[in-house]
């Protein structure tokens, strides 16, 4: 069995979409690769990639289920650059949060933005068990020796 790396062509694409988005002056916005992990049954964490950035350039809204992270890089001095890799550019991302989802905190560190998410269901909406009684009718019968007894 072979495998086949398709790491090449992707990388092939998304030069051509740059260089064609930089042709026509329509190159999309910038936005940090982010990963989700799940720490748990109700524990969850985003985690973006967020180089270079200060604490003072992020900020993070929620508002109507909508998790909305930003980054606004401050200006910096100019410096001549040979290659710039590393984007400090503006950008928005955005996340749908499920049902009883909220913010749990935020940290920055070594450059990743990890916003840790939990889910928190009000006990009214909880699954609960339910105790079946017996009714008269289904209880058998007590004779008249178990009565005495």
């Amino acid at each position: 069995m072979s495998i086949v790396r398709f790491d090449p062509l992707f990388r092939t694409v998304r030069d051509f979409d740059r260089m064609t988005g930089d042709l026509l002056g329509s190159r999309a916005a910038y936005a940090p690769e982010y990963d989700i992990v799940e720490h748990g049954e109700d524990r969850f964490a985003v985690a973006l990639a967020v180089p270079g950035f200060d604490l003072d350039e992020l900020e993070i809204t929620v508002k109507d289920r909508e998790l909305l992270i930003k980054g606004e890089p401050k200006a910096e001095t100019r410096a001549n650059y040979v290659r710039r890799g590393i984007a400090r550019a503006a950008f928005q991302r955005t996340f749908t949060l499920g049902d009883h989802i909220e913010i749990a905190g935020a940290s920055l560190d070594r450059g990743i933005l990890t916003v840790e998410l939990e889910r928190r269901v009000p006990e009214a909406m909880k699954p609960r068990t339910i105790q079946i009684a017996a009714s008269q009718a289904s209880r058998p019968a007590v004779t008249a020796e178990e009565k005495v007894a």
